[in-house]
């Protein structure tokens, strides 16, 4: 069903779409110094910019946060905004590197109104240096049958990436942010996607990731469309391998008030085990999309960033609990 080559690692042909994105995503955490992050960077360059995204989850609760649109003219790298990613060796080695300006959040709730955020908290340089190593196989490439959608379904989905792999991975480097600076020994999950997107094409998800080490971990995935469509999946790294999540429950347990999610509890089922995943949020970051459709509308988008530690046959582990939810009457979409 899917097919994927090193060459897939680099950039590829830019198309016709006005939203064609192409992007890649890393995330780590380091458990011994209580400190991690995530970085993006989405060339939209028939757009004229890309979407770059430093986030460092500090070990005093507080995070270290830059969103920039710096403008590019071609889709030739991933470097912009003073970040930058690089392929030393297809599906084993690559590179992050970033050099410029965080805003450091000591409620980084704050971030559910960005202007306020970015302009009452300090400014600070930043530095971060990467290398991650591939320690699972890859997951998923670019559907071999490039058929044209027969659904709309199908249409919502091709609108939001047309191809897309994953890996699991060890990250080592350091932060720096103002006079202090960490060490950075961890773990993490990486992606990189391609084709067109619109933030606005899934009604909602939710995208799961967690390291127990070098040897274990997952990423549990849940995408509901529009039309009620529900489609769960996901991996399970284990013993070097990657065996499937063939289907998988999610209760969350939400904050008062302002909707966010606080409490996973996640059961996933292989073709031969059953997982059950518990939760807790260490901290949130909550950003949003805004986009107007040609007749005027403005349609809004939350992703809530929550940096999660994980329960799972005894063992801890960390990673990322991502939810995307279109925002109807104030309210995400997907916790009615």
């Amino acid at each position: 069903m899917w097919k994927l080559e090193p060459s897939d690692e680099y950039m590829h042909p830019l198309e016709a779409a006005e939203n064609f994105n192409e992007s890649m995503y890393f995330n780590v955490y380091d458990p011994g110094k209580k400190t991690g992050g995530f970085f993006r960077i989405g060339n939209r360059p028939n757009e004229g910019y890309a979407e770059m995204t430093t986030c460092l989850y500090l070990p005093d609760g507080s995070v270290a946060f830059m969103y920039n649109r710096p403008k590019i003219s071609g889709n030739g790298a991933f470097d912009a905004g003073g970040m930058k990613f690089e392929v030393l060796e297809p599906f084993k080695k690559l590179n992050v590197s970033y050099e410029g300006k965080v805003v450091h959040l000591r409620n980084p709730l704050e971030m559910a109104d960005p202007k306020k955020a970015f302009t009452g908290n300090p400014w600070l340089d930043c530095s971060v240096q990467l290398q991650y190593t591939g320690l699972s196989p890859m997951y998923g490439g670019e559907p071999a049958d490039k058929k044209a959608p027969t659904s709309q379904a199908e249409a919502e989905m091709m609108n939001f990436a047309k191809g897309h792999y994953e890996q699991h991975i060890a990250g080592k480097g350091s932060f720096r942010v103002g006079e202090q600076s960490w060490e950075i020994d961890g773990f993490g999950l990486r992606d990189h996607s391609w084709g067109p997107r619109y933030w606005q094409s899934i009604w909602w998800y939710r995208w799961l990731t967690a390291n127990f080490g070098a040897d274990f971990g997952f990423m549990v995935s849940v995408i509901t469309l529009r039309d009620g469509t529900s489609i769960r999946s996901g991996m399970v790294f284990n013993e070097g391998r990657y065996d499937m999540i063939e289907d998988n429950d999610l209760k969350t347990e939400w904050s008062e008030g302002d909707w966010y999610h606080k409490k996973l509890l996640v059961t996933a089922r292989t073709a031969k085990n059953t997982y059950e995943i518990e939760g807790s949020v260490l901290s949130m970051v909550p950003l949003r999309n805004q986009r107007k459709t040609p007749e005027g509308e403005l349609l809004v988008t939350r992703i809530t960033e929550g940096m999660t530690e994980w329960k799972c046959r005894e063992r801890l582990g960390y990673g990322l609990s991502e939810y995307l939810d279109q925002i109807v009457d104030g309210k995400p979409v997907g916790a009615a």
